[in-house]
């Protein structure tokens, strides 16, 4: 368990965050391009709209330019020293061919994106150029111009002296900016300079402080604080939602936050006894209530179960709307293993589906006005269509195979992400958003090579008309060797495999500068946090034999069973019998899944399916004669199954990766 927990504490984003998508607290019930035709909406109606909602038609598609941002000169090994003059004649640092890079938000001016990069190669004190080593905040030029050194690029948190950064994080990941352009939050810190902008020259390393920020989980308020991760600031500047993972009945698990960040120049209590940020006014993203959760039993008839898309199920915070008045989230899905991402209304938690092709999607940022979204997904690799390309089947067995579904959708470090444009309305009918990079013939290097996976997260510029987003290029092992997919030279300066990219959405007129008001403190379908208190476990429907009944015709009988202990459930059968919530997708047939944990991290599934779909499609989602059985782990990703799954729709059939692949 110690072990499982220093993880939890320690381990990147690039491992294993999107892989938390398994312990989103909806999955977490059992806790305690060309796109095919068969991704459109179910019955037709847009993701984003609510029922009756009048919906625009699509838009068209728009002209995008989308350019290379410039990055820090490449070293030419790790060795100190490596990076001399005639690499960089500036002495201002090199970054390593497989540096640990990360794109963030543009500055207000529009003009300049933070970075997080990880520099090596620097020569040894006293020389000045020994500050340009580790993991480190920079400041990127998007037009074209340069600082007054020469280079495109300048470093804000490098020779910061050690006086002005006690008890910072070590983590520099998902660099945010704050609108008043002095300031901006990286991993678990806030860089300020004071009275000066961040990309003025009279911004240098003596005058920037590196502020942690401390989460209280203790009664007296001792202690160096909570583990928090994935840190979004909410527009209005004094907000910010972050997730916390813990391991509850021996499973990973995860909850979303928001709270006000209150600066202390002086704590009294607890660690660092320092300058710091605090977060004050914590609430948890989450009604414990049974009747809450997106699978429930009815409470007027206890034999029923229901299904509500508008519970609002936050599994991990991903963001805020641009102005501010939604949460972000992966959620339990509406279709059952169909990924998706979710905003939620901070007052009224009314809830909207962003995304609903079957494909995964996770990264995403919405528009300054919330008219658009951009997303990082899978759709048109096929990559998981074999377990999601049928719709509308009721998210029952979610209840237990979200974690592992959810973990499929990479090869380890091989992502498969693109960035799509998607308008507020969602995915429907035949679209499905624009792929952002598709203006490219495809070979090694260019802006659509399939080899080069878009990253999280992207990002919008102030005034909307432009889009920041990174991707880094498939290295070994999840290329060469066993693996199929050939491994590709990078054609980047130095060989880098990680790279920088900006999307001009050349059609749009800018957006005039909006005033986010400052957000309430308190979320009403949140529940506040107490320092001290246990963390909850997730509630779901006890063992038993329901029924859960079709909103337009049949009914499914469900049986949960509960592992020994009766604290999760470990199995989950139903049987069709011609289903149908959206009157256009009829559903017959069986479906059976065991989940164990020999870990808390590692998932072993035994799948039995045997279901048949008619109406709007007709398709067939079938396990072989022995059933599939899926070993994953949520922090490797690597793909290991016995058997076969395989789904069939309007005659186009999806079979799963290849082990390993």
């Amino acid at each position: 368990m110690r072990t499982v927990r220093h993880s939890i504490r320690t381990v990147r984003h690039g491992t294993w965050s999107r892989a938390l998508v398994a312990v989103l607290a909806a999955a977490a019930m059992a806790i305690g391009g060309a796109v095919a035709p068969a991704t459109a909406a179910p019955g037709g109606r847009a993701a984003g709209a609510a029922p009756g909602q009048a919906v625009p038609p699509a838009p068209k598609p728009e002209p995008i330019k989308v350019a290379e941002l410039p990055l820090p000169p490449v070293a030419p090994s790790t060795s100190a020293g490596s990076c001399t003059p005639a690499v960089n004649p500036h002495g201002t640092g090199c970054i390593g061919k497989a540096t640990s890079m990360q794109s963030g938000d543009f500055l207000p001016d529009g003009h300049h994106v933070l970075a997080t990069v990880g520099f090596t190669g620097a020569p040894a004190a006293p020389d000045p150029a020994a500050v340009y080593t580790g993991e480190q905040l920079i400041i990127v030029k998007t037009d074209g111009s340069t600082f007054p050194n020469g280079d495109a690029w300048k470093c804000v948190t490098c020779g910061v002296p050690d006086a002005n950064a006690v008890g910072r994080g070590s983590a520099m990941d998902y660099p945010q900016a704050f609108k008043d352009g002095r300031r901006a939050l990286a991993g678990t810190n806030i860089i300020d300079c004071g009275p000066y902008q961040l990309t003025s020259s009279a911004c240098t390393p003596a005058r920037v402080h590196i502020y942690p920020i401390r989460w209280n989980v203790t009664a007296d308020g001792s202690g160096a604080g909570g583990s928090i991760r994935e840190l979004r600031l909410h527009p209005d500047n004094v907000h910010l939602g972050f997730n916390s993972a813990t391991v509850t009945n021996g499973r990973l698990n995860q909850y979303g936050y928001f709270a006000r960040l209150k600066f202390d120049p002086a704590p009294k209590t607890g660690t660092p006894l320092a300058p710091r940020y605090d977060l004050v006014k914590v609430t948890r993203l989450f009604d414990p209530a049974p009747s809450k959760q997106p699978v429930a039993v009815e409470q007027r008839h206890p034999g029923r179960l229901k299904i509500n898309p508008q519970t609002v199920s936050v599994g991990e915070l991903r963001g805020f709307s641009g102005t501010g008045d939604e949460v972000s989230y992966i959620g339990y899905p509406d279709e059952s293993s169909n990924i998706d991402v979710f905003a939620a209304n901070l007052r009224t938690g009314k809830v909207r589906r962003l995304t609903s092709n079957p494909e995964y999607t996770d990264p995403i940022a919405i528009s300054p006005d919330d008219g658009w979204t951009v997303a990082m997904d899978t759709r048109g690799s096929d990559r998981q269509m074999f377990l999601a390309a049928m719709r509308a089947i009721p998210p029952v067995t979610d209840m237990i195979t979200t974690s592992a579904v959810s973990s499929t959708r990479n090869n380890g470090d091989r992502r498969f992400f693109q960035p799509y444009l998607i308008d507020r309305y969602g995915d429907r009918g035949a679209y499905q958003g624009q792929q952002i990079n598709a203006a490219g013939d495809g070979g090694p290097g260019a802006i659509n090579d399939p080899n080069w996976n878009g990253r999280a997260d992207p990002r919008w510029s102030p005034d909307g008309t432009s889009i920041v987003y990174w991707q880094a290029l498939a290295v070994p092992p999840a290329c060469g060797g066993a693996n199929p997919l050939p491994c590709e030279t990078s054609t980047e300066p130095g060989g880098r495999t990680a790279r920088m990219m900006i999307a001009h959405l050349t059609s749009r007129k800018p957006l005039k500068p909006r005033h986010v008001a400052v957000a309430s403190d308190t979320v009403p379908w949140g529940t506040p946090y107490v320092p001290g208190s246990a963390t909850p476990a997730r509630p779901y429907p006890p063992q038993g034999h329901y029924t859960l009944v079709g909103k337009r015709s049949g009914s499914a009988a469900v049986t949960i069973t509960g592992n020994a202990d009766q604290t999760a459930i470990s199995t989950v059968s139903v049987a069709y019998r011609n289903y149908s919530d959206d009157g256009a997708h009829i559903l017959n047939g069986t479906e059976s899944v065991t989940t164990t944990n020999p870990s808390p991290t590692l998932n072993k599934l035994d799948w039995y399916s045997d279901l048949v779909q008619t109406g709007q499609d007709h398709g067939t989602k079938k396990t072989g004669p022995g059933g599939f059985h899926l070993t994953i782990d949520v922090l490797t990703n690597i793909f290991q199954a016995t058997g076969t799954l395989t789904t069939t729709i309007d005659g186009r059939t999806y079979r799963q990766p290849a082990n390993g692949t």
